[in-house]
């Protein structure tokens, strides 16, 4: 029995969309990263492009029944992409700052865990 197109259980064509999803968000972060006049080390391209992709295949699942026409989902899937460091990375600062903030309250009466010392 052979699927039938737009049946969920089609993994190839769900395993496409993915492949062609993360390489545009791929493609964005490269071309965001070249044109940047900052040097730049290779551990940091290859973090900004890997979120990049997995941004963008997030994007492009989510977007595939959403949006109809395949040029403007392609371009949401590429802005996620391409956006996806800074937003990432704003998400991580404010985690820190978060968790920082708790760390520092309970750290604050001097007990670390609100107990006191037994005898």
């Amino acid at each position: 029995m052979s699927a039938t197109p737009g049946d969920p259980n089609d993994y190839s064509q769900l395993a496409k969309d993915g492949v062609i999803a993360g390489a545009l968000g791929a493609g964005a972060a490269v071309s965001r990263i070249l044109l940047n006049p900052e040097p730049v080390s290779l551990g940091w391209v290859i973090r900004k492009t890997i979120a990049s992709a997995g941004v963008a295949v997030f994007a492009g699942f989510a977007l595939q029944d959403q949006v109809q026409s395949l040029a403007l989902r392609f371009a949401c899937i590429g802005l996620a992409g391409a956006a996806a460091p800074e937003v990432l990375d704003a998400g991580i600062a404010w985690l820190k700052g978060r968790l920082g903030q708790e760390v520092q309250a309970v750290t604050r009466k001097g007990k670390p865990n609100g107990k006191g010392r037994r005898r």
